[in-house]
């Protein structure tokens, strides 16, 4: 499939919340549109809503908390183009309580952050391209919270949904830096924070949560269509500086501590050792 008047945009997490409100609006705007999601009722859902442009929607069910299931991804992107405009990197889920993938990694660390890994370093043939690329990494970058569990990146210990959350969070942040600086992409990273958004699928949360979360939604959240809106001026015009930080409309300095260029790379090795490791026969 080719874009016939616009860009190519591949969008983790494109059936639910922003991700979807940002793959019809794409759709809208001419661009050829991949959605990857693990849910193919809400991928048919996604084609029926966007109507007419649905000859431009490929949707790939795919669960990206499994390596291997990346891996299958890029591939079949490979197979089918030649070329990626834009990444947007949206899947993400939380767990009250630690499960493991098939593969043996903890569920919330794998989707949230080492698909991301994965997909922004397995389309690099395809951003070289592009004109124009960027990848969006919509995440919390500019928060503070969180911190990376070097002992113990799976947390095997002392599960904590939030902090699982947070670790992923800040993980994210140290892909942005660690891919300008050391992938030799022509993409243009941005990190992206929307801020509280009434967005994304809480089912997964207990009872008491997930309806805390709808009544502090309700009161305090921002709206889709706004907390999208610099994203899609970022698809736009994408930054010319390898690595951008925005909270909101807010730009960031990179000298922030969650942004730590040493951590980047420190991070970025012992992912590569990770995956290495699961690479080896005999892993699931």
């Amino acid at each position: 499939m080719v874009a016939p008047t616009g860009k190519t945009v591949v969008i983790s997490g494109g059936t639910d919340g922003m991700g979807r409100a940002i793959a019809l609006n794409r759709l809208r705007r001419g661009d050829a549109v991949v959605v990857l999601g693990s849910n193919a009722a809400k991928g048919l859902a996604l084609a029926e809503t966007a109507g007419r442009d649905a000859d431009r929607l490929d949707f790939i069910k795919a669960d990206l908390s499994l390596i291997a299931e990346n891996r299958r991804v890029l591939a079949t992107i490979g197979e089918r183009y030649r070329r990626v405009d834009a990444l947007v990197l949206c899947a993400n889920r939380q767990s009250p309580k630690r499960k493991e993938t098939a593969e043996g990694l903890e569920f919330v660390f794998a989707l949230y952050y080492l698909s991301r890994h994965l997909l922004v370093h397995g389309l690099r043939e395809q951003f070289e391209q592009a004109p124009d690329p960027v990848i969006i990494s919509i995440a919390g970058v500019g928060m503070k919270a969180g911190s990376i569990n070097w002992t113990d990146l799976q947390h095997t210990a002392r599960y904590s949904p939030v902090k699982a959350q947070l670790q992923a969070g800040r993980a994210n942040d140290l892909l942005g830096v660690s891919f300008a600086e050391q992938a030799e992409s022509r993409a243009r990273f941005v990190l992206f924070h929307p801020g509280f958004t009434r967005s994304g699928d809480v089912s997964v949360l207990g009872p008491v949560t997930r309806t805390a979360v709808r009544v502090l939604s309700a009161v305090a959240a921002r709206s889709v269509d706004k907390a999208i809106a610099p994203a899609l001026s970022i698809l736009d015009q994408p930054p010319t500086a390898p690595l951008t930080a925005r909270d909101r409309d807010k730009t960031l300095p990179l000298t922030l501590p969650t942004l730590d260029p040493e951590r980047a790379r420190r991070l970025a090795a012992r992912t590569e050792e990770l995956l290495a490791e699961h690479a080896r026969p005999g892993r699931p």
